[in-house]
């Protein structure tokens, strides 16, 4: 077997967005380790250039932090041209922005008739503009910046696409209809856009995280003052048969997989990384 070491992935470029986050931070280091030359697009330029040096010093590797937003192709196709003038052609991109909000969260796991407010707390309670933030920018903050920044894969005949899916997307969570409704979305496109690419030499994936604590989801797993679970972080506990949250580097051997040629026959599909969730059938 050859290029077990990744030393084929050096010196190439890679997006990710959302990459100032908890996840994305893991992932750039991660990559920086194997040498890559690592792109941190974040909404927050100064967040996204402090880890960039963090990162360059401490592996030695070229990285830069840009400013986007994936929900403007404009806002993307700029930031596009500053990381061309830089670094050349992108290589690779992984679609790391996303995650809910309380605006999209029903306050119930489900209606019983007769208890609580039904019209406030259930699906009925959702304020839309809420739920169109977090569908957009899950589904719609994956597909423009895949749109801008796989045309140089295209032009190069070569590229590898990593779209971050979640559990939501194998098995609706309660609450959150939004998140899952857009997950499940990000796992059909990914296999569309797989199929449509498939002769460019571009290979398109997805990595689905198990239960992870980020910022998006802290305020529904753990106690905000005494940092306990909540009832609903407890039942994902039990639902997992490795009995715990993942750390955010168990993301990164699958990644840096996907990304490699040891994987350059595989593309159009979705990998759980989530200590068996999406195996256990609750019994």
């Amino acid at each position: 077997m050859e290029n077990t070491n990744f030393e084929h992935l050096k010196n190439k470029t890679c997006v990710i967005t959302g990459g100032g986050g908890v996840l994305g931070t893991s992932m750039a280091h991660a990559l920086a380790s194997v040498g890559v030359n690592v792109v941190i697009l974040d909404r927050n330029l100064e967040s996204a250039e402090k880890l960039a040096q963090e990162i360059a010093e401490k592996y030695n590797t070229k990285t830069m932090g840009v400013a986007g937003d994936v929900l403007s192709k404009e806002i993307l196709e700029g930031a596009k041209k500053q990381i061309n003038d830089k670094f050349g052609p992108i290589h690779f991109l992984i679609n790391g922005a996303g995650g809910n909000a309380p605006t999209a969260t029903t306050k119930v796991e489900e209606i019983v008739p007769g208890k609580g407010d039904i019209w406030a707390e259930s699906f009925y309670g959702l304020q839309l503009d809420g739920f169109q933030k977090v569908f957009d920018l899950n589904f719609m903050g994956t597909l423009l910046p895949t749109m801008v920044f796989t045309t140089d894969m295209i032009e190069s005949g070569e590229g590898v696409v990593i779209n971050i899916s979640s559990m939501n997307a194998f098995r609706p969570l309660t609450k959150i209809p939004a998140y899952s409704a857009a997950k499940s979305a990000i796992n059909n496109f990914t296999q569309w856009l797989a199929v449509h690419l498939g002769k460019t030499g571009i290979r398109v994936n997805a990595i689905a995280p198990g239960f992870f604590l980020t910022n998006q989801n802290r305020f529904l797993l753990t106690d905000e003052k005494t940092g306990d679970l909540t009832p609903r972080g407890n039942k994902i506990i039990s639902s997992t048969p490795m009995g715990k949250f993942g750390n955010p580097e168990d993301i990164n051997g699958t990644l840096i997989y996907l990304l490699s040629d040891l994987s350059k026959f595989i593309t159009g599909i979705v990998i759980p990384v989530d200590g068996g969730f999406s195996a256990y059938g609750g019994v």
